[in-house]
């Protein structure tokens, strides 16, 4: 055991042989963590302040999985490139399918080309990370870490750090993080750290609902450091909307938008298309208007909504029985 060992506790130990690998790796320093600072018992990773994304209006879309995430952010990145904005969407799930109905391709992952280069980013030029898809929208996958192994939140931090060190954030108008899944921990939530306004996609079902409750708490509590808020939710593939408005009147959200479930939506992604690029069907341009409705509404500015999430109980009385 060398001297330093000897003085320093095994966690600090750890933190400076990790610190250590991160360095020949060319990765910088590890995130840093900050204990309770977002909720009771919480463990978060914090944003590096040198990081912020500055100039553009940032959207972090989140929902239960499946619920179509990936298909709102990439028709909502469309009709922002519609309306003239210049937009750049950030995939956030290993899955890396996020843009691809932008590009018509699946897409490598920040993290899977900077392994290439031994995660030398100095190596690397914005064509390799960047594909320009629909309209001129930029679309990156972060992707993941291995199963089992790391952090999300630091795959999203060192894919804006290249962002940044490129200067692709410096001319742009709108950027959408689409986020894995259900919000269950500090690295899920990361893009939360750097968004104005959270998005959540939901269906009118019970589990989708409970999904949108906890994303609700933890949108609330990255709030008290950080200056995302609540924008409301959208009802995606769901013929009415009952139960998704009885549960924002009973907590204080809002229902923002409404996609119909029509099999254009289905189709779209068959074809690896947007809607805005699909035949001028009635459904079809109706789901455009909604797109474009929306986008228009976000980019002015939502009101923020500060809802009371409920207890599972009370959820479960709610929307669980008949």
């Amino acid at each position: 055991m060398s001297p330093l060992d000897s003085k320093n506790p095994p966690a600090a130990r750890a933190a400076q042989r990790e610190a250590e690998g991160l360095a020949k790796r060319g990765l910088g320093a590890p995130p840093v963590l900050k204990k309770g600072e977002d909720g009771e018992g919480s463990l978060q990773v914090h944003q590096d302040a040198s990081m912020k994304i500055e100039g553009a209006k940032v959207f972090s879309v989140y929902g239960k999985g499946g619920i179509g995430k990936s298909t709102t952010s990439s028709n909502l990145s469309a009709a922002f490139s519609r309306l003239g904005k210049r937009v750049l969407q950030i995939g956030c799930d290993p899955k890396h399918d996020s843009t691809f109905t932008l590009t018509g391709q699946l897409q490598p992952t920040v993290i899977d080309i900077l392994k290439e280069v031994d995660f030398h980013a100095e190596e690397l030029r914005p064509e390799d990370f960047v594909t320009l898809g629909y309209n001129g929208v930029m679309c990156i996958e972060a992707g993941g870490p291995p199963a089992g192994t790391g952090c999300g939140g630091y795959v999203v931090g060192q894919t804006v750090k290249l962002l940044k060190q490129h200067h692709l954030l410096d001319d742009t108008d709108v950027v959408i993080f689409d986020v894995l899944g259900d919000v269950v921990c500090g690295g899920f939530a990361a893009p939360l750290q750097h968004a104005d306004r959270a998005l959540i996609v939901t269906a009118n079902d019970f589990d989708s609902i409970y999904a949108m409750n906890r994303i609700i708490a933890a949108v609330q509590a990255k709030s008290s450091n950080y200056k995302v808020r609540l924008a409301g939710c959208v009802a995606n593939r769901s013929k009415d909307t009952d139960e998704v408005d009885r549960f924002c009147d009973t907590v204080g959200f809002k229902r923002i938008g409404h996609m119909p479930d029509v099999d254009a939506i289905r189709r779209s992604r068959l074809k690896k298309k947007t809607l805005f690029e699909m035949d001028d069907d009635e459904d079809i341009v109706a789901c455009r208007a909604e797109y474009l409705r929306l986008a228009e509404l976000l980019y002015n500015g939502t009101e923020a909504v500060t809802p009371a999430p409920m207890e599972d109980r009370d959820i479960f009385e709610l929307l669980g029985f008949d």
